[in-house]
């Protein structure tokens, strides 16, 4: 009995470890102690004892190790400052829904265009990006593809004050333009909001401003300033200015904020994409669902969010949830992907149209 005791003990932390999700171990450990006690009592012979005890364990650890296998490592360029936007992956990564499906996360907080290049050379698997770096860098030959829409809609708008009598796109005409620079999401989305409407970058006077458009906007620098819809519009709000807020989505369907692989990633071990968005989409539905608890378990990620103001950082938060909710969720829309080329090949970042079904799929998207 002793070594019954000692086997025991030691293949339980063998297989909690390496075979065994949370849930399915305390299922299969009481499992486990239910049939060695049965068969213990009706055959009370040691060795055949000890054999049960044996193929029990040995059968579940089978039967899990499609889904639980020993945990991948997985560094993911978030291309922005840790924020509150990210709740939906810090609440899969607090609620154990990457260590699930084999998933050990590390966030990274380095710059979009890392991110671009480390996955495109199989170097890191996965990243988030803004749209537009896709058929870019599929342009240049980098095989990325967009495999799950974070955000429905291409979250970049134009800010005035209410008191400037800016009305309408072309009133902007003549008018300065604070944007953190000639690149990025901003940039795109401003050259895609005066495309259609009819307006050239000549008309307004650029102002390349670094990301201190709230700074330099309450400063009276700039006419009018270019942002992310759920940052700085919420937070010029709580100051108290009555804004005039021209979001690029409503005049443009561009392809927004979402998650890349690579080409070889896809092909050859297609069961860890699935498994990141599914994970990834827990998340996210968990955060619409729970804004709140979404909140808190932030606050464990984000360095400062405890002592910031929280009612302005629970305002962001919600106006991210609405960009979330793609229906369903994760799914890219081919529109979108057409509007977005078509954007880049007049600003000139592309210099010939790609196949856009090689750039986005929804094969994962459940």
């Amino acid at each position: 009995m002793r070594f019954i005791v000692t086997f025991y003990s030691s293949h339980y932390i063998f297989f909690r470890r390496y075979f065994m999700k949370h849930r399915i171990f305390v299922f299969l450990v009481l499992l486990t102690l239910t049939l060695t006690a049965f068969f213990r009592r009706y055959f009370m012979k040691h060795r055949i004892f000890v054999f049960l005890v044996l193929l029990t364990l040995t059968l579940t650890a089978c039967g899990e190790a499609p889904s639980s296998a020993e945990q991948t490592h997985i560094r993911l360029p978030m291309a922005y400052i840790p924020n509150v936007q990210f709740a939906p992956f810090y609440v899969a990564f607090d609620k154990g829904y990457f260590e699930e499906v084999g998933i050990d996360l590390e966030f990274d907080y380095s710059f979009e265009t890392d991110g671009v290049a480390l996955v495109g050379t199989n170097d890191l698997q996965f990243a988030i990006v803004s749209g537009e770096q896709v058929p870019i860098a599929r342009a240049e030959g980098i095989p990325i593809v967009y495999i799950m829409a974070w955000y429905k809609d291409y979250p970049v708008a134009i800010v005035t004050d209410k008191t400037q009598g800016i009305e309408s796109p072309q009133d902007l005409a003549g008018k300065t333009v604070g944007l953190p620079g000639l690149f990025g999401a901003n940039y795109v989305g401003l050259r895609a909001f005066l495309q259609v409407n009819g307006l050239e970058e000549s008309d307004l006077v650029l102002d390349s401003i670094g990301f201190n458009q709230v700074e330099l906007f309450a400063a009276g620098k700039e006419d009018a300033v270019v942002g992310y819809i759920a940052n700085e519009p919420v937070q010029l709000q709580a100051r108290g200015y009555d804004l005039n807020v021209f979001a690029i989505s409503d005049y443009v369907d561009l392809v927004s904020n979402g998650l890349i692989t690579n080409q070889t990633t896809l092909e050859e071990n297609p069961e860890l994409v699935e498994a990141m968005i599914q994970a990834t989409l827990r998340g996210i539905k968990y955060t619409v669902e729970n804004p709140d608890e979404a909140y808190e378990i932030s606050k464990k990620y984000v360095e400062g969010l405890a002592d910031a103001d929280e009612d302005i950082q629970k305002e962001v938060l919600a106006a991210s949830i609405s960009l979330y909710q793609t229906d369903p969720y994760g799914y890219s829309v081919a529109n979108a992907w057409e509007n977005m080329q078509n954007v880049l090949l007049n600003m000139g970042l592309m210099k010939d149209p790609i196949d856009l079904n090689t750039a986005y799929t929804n094969e994962f998207i459940k």
